[in-house]
């Protein structure tokens, strides 16, 4: 449990979420994350340079120039001077790097640190390798998005597999899958009310290249579906005898975010409202049975609900990352709480899922969810890669 590390009111963004093959795609995410959070450092009037000690830069798809990773993206961002690291979490990788942050700063070593959060999906790399004892001098290549997606090395298991084995094994429907699905959908549009009121309190707008001549500003999430319950009842699932259709799973997209992790006595002075502390509480991980995967967040929920000596109904806003739908039916059966009330004004099922930034996103809808209700606790968790799961807690107000 924490008890020294804060997050500012207001001490964090996120870049509108792109869809794959969008308005992003042939941006690199390091550079662009540098550039994002530039410009948010400059309309804060915060120079990062002396505000900063630390640098965690997450990101899961490898960009040109990641060797140097962390110590080129504060250059960039307009702090040459810290010392970072970059970590890779699949898409847990905001969590883990939360929870890095807010060590750091509960045992001393550092006073602010900075999450910087990137990911491109689109054109993402092909890597070969090589092969020496293969035939003719043949290589090994690897995609780093669909080859990924289509298998996970430990189990020889796509993602979908995964999904389709929880649904099965805890009797869920195709017809649970699309109500819920449509749930997910009408929780986003209330993000939207009032010209986008709800969004505009984090999201910030970003200006990218379209030709060498011409650029244009990315103000909303691009690639949101429309959809309906005659729609979603339509669509037939991807894999046969199962119950994900194309409507109930998240899409790749590309993004940022950034949050600031510091101690309480710098949160009050770089919040925008000092009233509204926001205190990191404690984190949960896990690793569950191989192709297991939309299982894993519970067992990481009941760790960081344990360490905060807090069950889940004291909770005030929780979100889970749902590549799936699947993830949301059994976290809400395994909790016993109403799978219709999580993932209040949006989630990555339908503004898509740029894997580093998600959960980072995920956990800022939450903080302010929660100011909304006049304070409480915040949950944020989701599954990764490998059949993970991670889970973070803050106080809000």
């Amino acid at each position: 449990m924490f008890h020294k590390a804060y997050i500012p009111y207001g001490g964090y963004y996120t870049t509108p979420f792109s869809k794959w093959q969008g308005s992003l795609q042939n941006e690199n995410s390091i550079e662009l994350g540098a550039r994002s959070s530039k410009k948010w450092f400059e309309a804060k009037k915060l120079n990062p340079n002396e505000e900063l000690d630390y640098l965690y830069l997450g990101i899961t798809i490898g960009q040109k120039s990641i060797f140097y990773g962390s110590s080129w993206a504060s250059t960039m961002m307009g702090a040459p001077d810290i010392p970072g690291q970059t970590l890779m979490h699949a898409c847990a990788t905001s969590t883990t790097s939360v929870f890095n942050a807010a060590a750091a700063v509960e045992l001393g070593n550092v006073n602010t640190a900075y999450c910087l959060l990137t990911d491109r999906c689109s054109n993402g790399p092909h890597t070969i390798w090589p092969n020496p004892k293969g035939p003719g001098g043949e290589v090994l290549s690897e995609n780093w998005n669909m080859d990924n997606m289509a298998q996970d090395p430990s189990t020889g298991l796509g993602m979908i597999v995964t999904a389709e084995r929880i649904a099965k094994e805890n009797g869920f429907t195709k017809e649970e899958a699309d109500e819920l699905t449509l749930r997910r959908y009408e929780q986003y549009a209330e993000s939207l009310k009032n010209d986008r009121a709800f969004q505009k309190r984090y999201m910030m707008p970003i200006e990218v290249a379209i030709s060498k001549r011409e650029t244009k500003f990315l103000e909303e999430d691009e690639g949101v579906s429309q959809t309906s319950r005659e729609a979603l009842k339509r669509l037939n699932p991807t894999t046969e005898g199962g119950i994900v259709s194309f409507g109930s799973q998240t899409h790749p997209a590309d993004g940022n975010a950034g949050i600031i992790v510091t101690t309480q006595e710098n949160a009050e002075r770089l919040s925008t409202n000092a009233s509204i502390p926001i205190q990191v509480i404690s984190y949960g991980y896990s690793r569950v049975e191989k192709a297991t995967m939309p299982a894993a967040p519970v067992p990481a929920v009941k760790m960081a609900l344990e360490r905060a000596g807090l069950s889940i109904h004291d909770i005030t806003a929780i979100k889970n990352h749902n590549p799936f739908i699947v993830n949301d039916l059994y976290l809400a059966k395994e909790l016993g709480i109403d799978a219709m009330n999580v993932n209040n004004y949006g989630s990555s099922l339908v503004f898509g899922h740029p894997q580093a930034p998600t959960v980072g996103r995920l956990l800022i809808e939450a903080i302010e969810e929660t100011v909304e209700k006049g304070g409480g606790y915040a949950l944020a968790t989701g599954c990764a890669a490998g059949d993970n799961g991670a889970a973070i807690i803050v106080k809000v107000g």
